[in-house]
């Protein structure tokens, strides 16, 4: 039986696939930087005996397993690469040796996984049909996105893929378990950059000024509005600053300050109509105290839409091979991801790989100096994402 072909050999290389989690982790790459990384990918794609790799986006890769009749149907895998600007706070074996620089949301666990998964499929060509395509991404955490700069390089072409699935780590899921959602999952993500322009000078002297901060506190009460007044209660949106520089002391008053921050939602109309408000209000209190602003709305990657039959498929396949008892549910996750660029190409079903494990103290949250997995997810991720892409296979 072909699914305890998989489990079998999940099992057996997982010792392997940890390995290989283990260097990633402690030679982390930035986004679009990950020249070390795609070698290493490599190299372990060709010791794997998978020879169909191509080189994309600059840091990229894709690389074919051809079944039998591989034109059949094609099914792809994606995986991203790249690490984060963290200086790591673990104390484990495989702490990141590149100070600043950190695997702090799974992308290791992704890439060593699709790895995994990669050296279970090319050991099964004889017993399926179709291809399965593999993409190693870069810079997933970096706008414009590595999922945009793959499919601009013709990363889904020749041969294309009829769907797509994708797996990310879920801190808040434990080891052992997985999550789905269909339809509607994941937030778009707008950087915004406002600088606030004034007249600075002597803290003692406002009435000379005009006092950018001042304009600039009002502007981020104000901005509030756009969330808790503008939009439809039936459309999540978040819009969050998290840096302000007002660079003056307690007695000056700088000329400018300068705030960033995001705005993220699940609908493609209203994004566009807050961006318009967002500006609209900035413009108008700046003016009102007699200063000027500049808003730079600097569009990120678009929601995540799961298909709901592909993800209808993945979960009854899921719950064949883990138990139903370890596939749950998920809510709408207001983070944003690029593989929503792919499921703008092709049907899309992103999951989440539980990680967690109280007992161990494995709890922290992604994007933090401190975030780790039970490492027991890589013996089941591999085999089940082969597993997936191989009842997807035969789907028609």
């Amino acid at each position: 039986m072909l699914q305890n072909k998989i489990q079998k050999l999940a099992d057996q290389y997982k010792s392997d696939t940890i390995d290989i989690r283990r260097h990633l982790h402690a030679h982390p790459e930035l986004s679009f930087e990950e020249n070390e990384t795609v070698a290493f990918v490599t190299e372990k794609l060709r010791s794997f005996g998978i020879s169909k790799l191509t080189a994309k986006a600059n840091t990229g890769l894709v690389a074919l397993i051809e079944g039998k009749n591989p034109a059949k149907k094609t099914v792809a895998l994606r995986a991203d690469m790249d690490a984060l600007p963290i200086n790591e706070a673990n104390e484990v074996p495989y702490k990141s040796t590149n100070p600043g620089v950190m695997h702090a949301c799974g992308h290791d666990v992704h890439t060593s996984s699709l790895l995994g998964t990669a050296r279970i499929l090319n050991e099964l060509k004889a017993d399926f049909e179709g291809t399965i395509k593999l993409l190693f991404q870069p810079g997933e955490e970096k706008v414009p996105g590595g999922a945009a700069m793959m499919i601009a390089d013709k990363a889904l072409l020749d041969p294309k893929p009829t769907a797509i699935l994708g797996q990310h780590v879920m801190p808040l899921i434990p080891v052992g378990k997985v999550g789905f959602r269909k339809g509607m999952y994941m937030a778009s993500a707008d950087e915004l950059y406002i600088k606030v322009k004034g007249k600075g000078g002597h803290g003692a002297m406002p009435e000379t000024l005009v006092d950018p901060v001042l304009i600039s506190a009002h502007i981020l009460v104000a901005l509030q509005q756009v969330v808790s007044r503008k939009a439809d209660p039936k459309t999540p949106s978040v819009l969050s600053f998290g840096k302000v520089m007002a660079d003056g002391a307690t007695n000056v008053i700088p000329n400018e300050v300068n705030i960033e921050g995001t705005f993220r939602t699940l609908n493609e109309d209203w994004r566009k109509e807050a961006h318009q408000h967002m500006i609209k209000i900035a413009k108008g209190i700046a003016e009102g105290m007699g200063g000027e602003v500049d808003f730079e709305v600097r569009k990120g990657y678009p929601f995540l839409k799961n298909e709901p039959e592909l993800t209808e498929r993945s979960i009854q396949a899921a719950k064949a091979y883990l138990g139903e008892e370890n596939v749950v549910d998920l809510d709408i996750w207001m983070a944003a991801e690029d593989f929503s660029y792919y499921t703008q190409e092709m049907d899309g079903c992103f999951y989440r790989l539980g990680t967690r494990n109280e007992s161990k103290g494995i709890v922290s949250g992604v994007h933090t100096p401190t975030f780790d997995i039970d490492e027991d997810a890589l013996g089941l991720s591999t085999g089940l994402m082969a597993w997936l892409a191989l009842e997807e296979l035969k789907h028609t």
